[in-house]
């Protein structure tokens, strides 16, 4: 995963703040917050201090119509190492959040958008040039209203200074891995533990299958066949075959909905599904080269390493 050292102060303690706005998540708060409190308990010293932030002091109703009371307002003069934004989806954000945003942003502010605050910094301008992700729901309309975000359909993206997640447990995944970045995978997994998590999702796993709701569905059979022939893989000619549609048809219905041709989307699910066996399991590299459809030791390191920026054996080391 990307060093976040570089970009948020090595500091003993990190203080981060938690701006939450009307119609926020509760559950995507919590799991964003609640991984940081546990980490200090666990850690037996404060590695994280928390702040809540709101537009003025009052008390801010989530969705779900319970209230949270902030610890202060938003300031010009805050120090923090992190501001997580908690909102709702598909707000119109107020102007002198924006441009509190902004100026925070302009002098180097570690911003996670959590849900809905991930289109929030959106519409600050403040994803442009990099990976991001947002809610799957809303993810034609930030697109389309957003070019300049390379934007992705994972569970959570850790890019730079910018941190963002489709809400709900994702940013609980997302918390994790930046405690792991920060105090070694030791207190992170320590911390999943307290949270009786079978395991910490990684970043390249999708938000849902849903993202695919709404598509045809010789595209959906095309994905299931696909994760279906995972060690044994099927060439673009035999996917559609089965499918009863042309090569091109294909092709089209991938680049469309998946923004990928199949050859490429497939290559993603084979290595996606290696990176979990190199990191759940004590397989040989040559083994899960096997189990997931390549011919050879070497032309699986060489795909994982263009993939991934990293060999096989690199990613069992970290």
């Amino acid at each position: 995963m990307p060093d976040m050292t570089a970009t948020i102060t090595a500091s003993p303690r990190r203080r981060v703040g938690v701006v939450v706005l009307p119609g926020f998540s509760l559950l995507a708060e919590a799991c964003a917050t609640e991984p940081l409190a546990v980490a200090n308990r666990l850690a037996g010293t404060p590695l994280y201090s928390l702040v809540t932030l709101g537009l003025d002091d009052r008390p801010v109703p989530s969705g779900s119509h319970q209230v949270l009371t902030p610890d202060r307002a938003i300031a010009d003069d805050d120090a923090l190492d992190l501001l997580l934004v908690c909102a709702p989806w598909g707000e119109s954000p107020e102007a002198a959040l924006l441009v509190w945003l902004g100026r925070l942003a302009a002098r180097g502010q570690v911003l996670a958008g959590i849900g809905g605050g991930a289109e929030l910094l959106a519409s600050a301008g403040l994803l442009d040039g990099y990976r991001a992700t947002v809610p799957w729901p809303r993810f034609e309309a930030v697109a389309a209203s957003h070019p300049g975000i390379r934007l992705s359909r994972q569970l959570f993206e850790i890019d730079r200074d910018r941190l963002t997640c489709g809400g709900g447990t994702a940013a609980m995944d997302m918390m994790m891995t930046l405690i792991a970045s920060h105090h070694g995978s030791e207190l992170a997994e320590k911390v999943s533990a307290h949270f009786v998590l079978e395991r910490v999702r990684m970043a390249d796993e999708p938000q849902s299958s849903a993202p695919l709701a709404g598509a045809p569905q010789s595209l959906v059979d095309g994905v299931a066949l696909m994760e279906a022939n995972i060690e044994e893989p099927l060439t673009t000619h035999e996917l559609a075959e089965h499918l009863g549609v042309s090569r091109r048809q294909l092709e089209r219905l991938f680049k469309k909905h998946l923004s990928a041709v199949p050859s490429r989307y497939y290559m993603g699910l084979r290595l996606k599904r290696a990176r979990r066996l190199l990191r759940e399991s004590d397989r040989p590299a040559g083994e899960i080269a096997l189990q997931t459809g390549f011919s050879s030791a070497a032309h699986f390191s060489t795909a994982y390493r263009n993939h991934f920026g990293l060999t096989p054996r690199e990613e069992r080391l970290g």
